[in-house]
């Protein structure tokens, strides 16, 4: 598909939101920007939950508990809801279920017995290795109407307003 042929006008959530919130005066195009990443990533998550994750009895939260584990290892649970942005109570049901399926598990930490640790287990991993290209798949069709260039420059912002939030005020 050519650039020109490529539609860049307002969705329709865009055109209605606009209009009910302009006599605000609000920053409409940041009000884009971001409710737009909010609207990319409910498709996205939904998506990913009815092409793959639902064969596994796996939520994109649960998942995406997998996929922190298993790019960073071991991690106490405090640690693993804050890297995964839920809270704590949300992460004890998500490990409960990826438990319950034996993806995951909890070990006791060796000096404090009120602390556990959540780890992956070799079924978890043989899953991640298997599910993650998949997921990939998803995010390659995402992004397949931009070209290289794009999907770059797209990283490259996004970087930049993720860096912003992390930086202290």
């Amino acid at each position: 598909m050519t650039e020109k042929s490529r539609d860049t006008s307002r969705t329709i959530q865009e055109r209605i939101a606009t209009t009910h919130v302009n006599e605000l005066g609000v920053d409409l195009d940041a009000m884009a920007v971001i409710s737009n990443i909010f609207r990319v990533s409910v498709l996205f998550h939904n998506l990913a939950e009815k092409r793959f994750l639902v064969k596994h009895k796996l939520t994109f939260s649960g998942f995406t508990v997998l996929w922190v584990l298993w790019v960073f290892g071991r991690m106490e649970s405090y640690q693993l809801a804050e890297e995964c942005g839920i809270s704590k109570g949300t992460l004890t049901g998500i490990v409960n279920t990826l438990e319950k399926y034996e993806f995951a598990e909890r070990k006791l930490h060796s000096t404090d017995g009120r602390r556990r640790f959540v780890q992956l287990t070799s079924k978890g991993k043989n899953l991640m290795k298997k599910l993650f290209p998949a997921i990939n798949s998803l995010e390659q069709e995402f992004v397949s109407e931009l070209n290289q260039d794009e999907i770059r420059e797209a990283s490259r912002i996004l970087r930049i307003i993720l860096h912003t939030q992390d930086s202290p005020k």
